[in-house]
């Protein structure tokens, strides 16, 4: 896939800003589970997905972890080369949720061409809002959305990921996305099955009643 593809401001690059783009570039491939990126301070650089899924996720001093948003294919991702933008410090992990495959822009060839390109400039400050919306939109919906409504968007979101209402995902897993503890998802889930919207196996969350999950996400 050519890097063009990734960037809709490519026709509007110098010639010799595209070649310092594609010359630089490196592609890497990733296992499911494997960490990407183990902290923004590693400033690894600049992540274009070409296939796969990423999650990207902080970590509490007390090890509690949650899912900020996912990464699919052609996305983007600039927390990984955070360290090009002045006064950002903002510490995120990166994992592989699939097998993935990845470009990398080395964060200093991609600082030096933001430098001397409004372009490339304001179309990264463009990503930042960006991102910093989908944080804020996490963290209203940790303030002001119970959780019962939470786990149920979830329920929902991997369902549309994953194509199917059998999902392969462990009451730890579940717990890791919404920075909470397993024993309240298990609750949580319990109590859904006893309701009927969901049938718990090992490893296992079947969904069986998509529209009562989507009313109680909903409000």
């Amino acid at each position: 896939m050519s890097l063009e593809n990734y960037f809709p401001i490519w026709e509007k690059l110098t010639p010799a800003e595209q070649d310092r783009l594609t010359g630089c570039v490196i592609d890497k491939s990733f296992k499911k589970g494997e960490t990407v990126l183990h902290k923004t301070s590693d400033c690894t650089g600049l992540l274009l997905i070409q296939t796969g899924q990423l999650r990207v996720y902080i970590l509490s001093e007390e090890g509690r972890e949650i899912t900020i948003y996912r990464l699919l294919d052609m996305d983007l991702c600039l927390f990984s080369a955070s360290c090009i933008l002045n006064n950002i410090r903002f510490d995120v992990m990166v994992e592989a949720e699939k097998d993935s495959r990845v470009f990398i822009i080395p964060a200093r060839i991609y600082r030096e061409i933001m430098e001397e390109s409004a372009v490339v400039a304001n179309y990264t400050n463009e990503i930042m809002a960006s991102r910093f919306s989908d944080v804020m939109w996490l963290m209203e919906q940790i303030m002001w959305k119970s959780l019962d409504k939470r786990v149920a968007g979830f329920l929902l979101e991997e369902m549309a990921l994953e194509g199917t209402g059998k999902l392969k995902l462990t009451h730890e897993a579940i717990a890791n996305h919404l920075g909470t503890h397993r024993e309240v998802i298990t609750r949580m889930l319990r109590y859904f099955q006893g309701e009927g919207m969901v049938k718990l196996a090992r490893g296992m969350v079947e969904i069986l009643d998509v529209k009562r999950l989507q009313q109680l996400h909903e409000g």
